[in-house]
């Protein structure tokens, strides 16, 4: 028998914990607690994340079936429905939202050097939001229709390794292009967005910041066509041009020229017309960076299909952004783990994997590669063998 660490103990052992602590330490979050910390609070939400939980009670379940090994696991405190549900609600959620951030840096170093096919050095991030629907009566302060709650979450995802690198939960009624606000630009990166995203005067502060963006036009701005570059129509270009913009309030916004780019994919029989304000790369590489856009809206499919964000364990806003921000930890721990270990299997599966064996006292990297499955030696008989 393998006496050594659980599988769920072996991942969270991945984490920095001196770096939890001084998240813990910043917001109090341990302040008049005996007996239940904040670190046991995650451990549990990121168990249920881990396991498919569905509820406090079903969490309390299932730790309490394994009571003799959760000190093993690092849970010092007593689980319970209720403990859980206090914890939830007046644990700052900046603790756990600060803690992922650390996760994220540490993640992104290790994806910095993953080819995308691009032929190109630069950051590359997408910006998208997706919304999650609630219950308005269990939710009043998620207001989002007259009848109807609901939650954005806002992501800037790094390309290069699928990494959010920020993440603002809104209530439903947030308009997408406030979220450029509130993003620090990075001269040289490129942000490709929807037409969600097209305000001239915030895609000039970009301009500005000497960071690169790629967006899709209205089918109604106006522009005066300066110059036109030669294209290759065999790729599906249709042209690509210099412009300025004509419009009364678009010129005042963006006094600068554009880099218009209309493009035909033959897969989709679509065809998109492109805006950036970089002038040197190929216009190829400009559709394919926006076709490269839709690694954010896979991201929002795998998180709500195999974490839990979509049915939460509490109604408050603090309780909903714990359990998205420890979500989103768990998410980025998993990816570390892969990167570290030279895993050659999916995200999904090796999820999978964690999800069914979270108490089985075996080496992570012997339970992936199924090199803990050994023949088992013949049993000793005294019976004598009919052929030799």
């Amino acid at each position: 028998m393998n006496s050594g660490k659980t599988v769920f103990k072996q991942l969270m052992d991945f984490l920095p914990l001196y770096e939890f602590r001084r998240c813990v330490k910043r917001y109090k979050g341990n302040r008049k607690i005996k007996t239940f910390s904040c670190y046991d609070q995650f451990l549990c939400l990121a168990f249920a994340q881990i396991t498919y939980r569905e509820s406090l009670r079903d969490i309390e379940a299932c730790l309490q079936f394994q009571q003799s090994k959760l000190y093993h696991m690092g849970i010092r405190g007593n689980v319970s429905k209720s403990t859980l549900a206090d914890a939830n609600e007046n644990r700052d959620w900046r603790i756990y939202a600060d803690f992922a951030q650390i996760l994220i840096f540490q993640a992104r170093r290790l994806y910095a050097n993953e080819e995308l096919g691009l032929q190109l050095n630069n950051t590359i991030y997408a910006l998208d939001s997706t919304t999650i629907d609630l219950c308005l009566s269990l939710f009043p302060w998620a207001r989002f229709r007259k009848w109807k709650g609901a939650i954005k979450l806002h992501t800037l995802l790094d390309l290069r390794g699928n990494i959010p690198v920020f993440i603002e939960i809104t209530d439903g009624k947030v308009h997408d292009v406030k979220i450029l606000d509130q993003l620090i630009p990075e001269p040289g990166s490129f942000y490709v967005m929807d037409r969600g995203y097209l305000d001239f005067s915030r895609l000039f502060t970009l301009h500005q910041c000497y960071a690169y963006f790629v967006t899709r036009a209205k089918s109604n701005f106006k522009f005066k066509r300066l110059y036109s570059n030669p294209v290759d129509k065999e790729t599906g270009l249709k042209c690509d041009q210099i412009i300025k913009l004509t419009g009364f309030y678009s010129v005042k916004d963006y006094p600068e020229h554009l880099r218009r780019i209309r493009y035909f994919d033959q897969d989709t029989n679509d065809e998109f017309c492109f805006l950036t304000n970089n002038f040197t790369i190929p216009a190829i590489t400009v559709a394919m960076l926006y076709k490269w856009r839709w690694k954010v809206e896979l991201f929002f499919k795998w998180i709500k299909q195999h974490l839990r964000i979509k049915n939460f364990y509490g109604t408050s806003s603090n309780a909903v952004k714990t359990q998205i921000w420890i979500a989103i930890t768990v998410y980025v721990l998993i990816a570390i783990v892969k990167k570290q270990l030279k895993l050659s299997i999916s995200l999904y599966t090796f999820l999978q994997i964690l999800s069914v064996n979270p108490f089985e006292k075996v080496d992570i990297l012997q339970l992936v590669t199924n090199n803990g499955h050994t023949k088992q030696p013949d049993c000793f008989s005294n019976q004598l063998n009919l052929f030799d």
